[in-house]
């Protein structure tokens, strides 16, 4: 298992979209280690491209068992400006934005900071649908899951 001290990072990809925004989602992350790859996705019913976004940023985070030198890929500017730019402000005035007003899915932006504590994470935006293989596979993934919800459990 990878930790903090380890020279190669954990590289990470991830993604998350609606069709219609808003309306069903879905979301997904690749996170590669070594020779080592795991793929995660989710869907959610009635949502947003921008929650599905930082739901697999918090969620491919939080499937890390120990601290890790993190290399996150996103295509979102959203995710990656949030993160690296606007949260301390929020934190700062009691998760207000500038206007003063809540700021918009502060659930989840609680998540993915909470979840990135324990890591070292270097957030690298590029752009989507420009060729990037990983970012496309996980563009895939996600899109699969937006159509594919999962099928309720049948009562045995």
């Amino acid at each position: 298992m990878p930790t903090a001290s380890d020279p190669a990072p954990v590289h990470i990809w991830t993604d998350g979209g609606c069709k219609p925004n808003p309306g069903p989602g879905g979301w997904a992350a690749i996170l590669q280690f070594g020779t080592h790859e795991r793929e995660l996705t989710g869907h959610d019913p009635a949502t947003t491209n921008n929650r599905m976004e930082l739901t697999a940023a918090a969620a491919a985070l939080e499937a890390l068992s120990r601290p890790c030198q993190i290399l996150l890929h996103t295509d979102s500017e959203y995710v990656r400006n949030g993160v690296t730019r606007w949260s301390a402000g929020w934190v700062r005035r009691n998760w207000r934005n500038a206007a003063g007003d809540p700021v918009a899915n502060m659930d989840l932006w609680r998540r993915l900071l909470d979840a990135a504590k324990p890591h070292t994470i270097e957030w690298k935006w590029v752009r989507g649908h420009a060729g990037d293989p990983m970012n496309e596979r996980a563009d895939q993934l996600a899109t699969s899951a937006r159509d594919t919800p999962p099928k309720p459990e049948r009562a045995g």
